[in-house]
């Protein structure tokens, strides 16, 4: 059985998904691929100890601290290479960013590759279903361009500058750029 609740934050509606004992999924309101890892639809229930361990979290995220990814369960669902661009995705530090294309560097290394691709990373990252707290956010373009967001590249810029970084730029030519350089 699936469950799910939803958690008002700074950038509007959260929902979050969970089987009872790890986090499934978190998605903005209005996200592309809302719910789409999950293979049945979840059901209401707010009181779960997981779901108020990640409400506590988003509490304190939201008010500038930085929790980690590791200190909740979680469990999305997907294959293999997403699941590998995903756990790469919890080691970006809070306040700093990656690459698609260091990530596919550092993926291809692991299995013995020359090269991978950037666009299947981004394939990977777009389809992240626990936004935020496996922060997508922090993968920019390889010139430091604010690039997709299933969020949208409004909910990217504002979670980037909660952290502390500089968005500059207009449009489709948004740049990120760290708050010490």
């Amino acid at each position: 059985m699936l469950y799910d609740t939803e958690y008002p934050s700074p950038m509007g509606n959260l929902t979050i998904a969970g089987d009872g004992t790890s986090i499934l999924g978190l998605w903005i309101e209005g996200q592309k691929y809302f719910l789409g890892t999950l293979p049945e639809k979840p059901e209401r229930k707010d009181d779960l100890k997981v779901f108020q361990d990640t409400k506590d979290w988003l509490d304190r995220y939201f008010a500038g601290e930085k929790p980690g990814p590791g200190e909740l369960p979680l469990a999305p669902i997907g294959g293999r290479f997403r699941q590998e661009v995903w756990k790469r995705l919890c080691k970006i530090p809070y306040g700093e960013v990656t690459t698609y294309g260091a990530i596919a560097k550092e993926i291809g290394e692991l299995h013995g590759k020359k090269t991978m691709s950037a666009q299947a990373v981004g394939g990977a990252v777009g389809h992240n279903p626990i936004s935020i707290i496996i922060p997508c956010h922090r993968v920019i373009g390889g010139d430091g361009s604010l690039t997709g967001y299933a969020g949208g590249l409004d909910k990217k810029c504002e979670l980037l500058k909660l952290e502390g970084g500089i968005v500059y730029g207009k449009g489709k030519g948004l740049f990120y750029k760290n708050h010490n350089t």
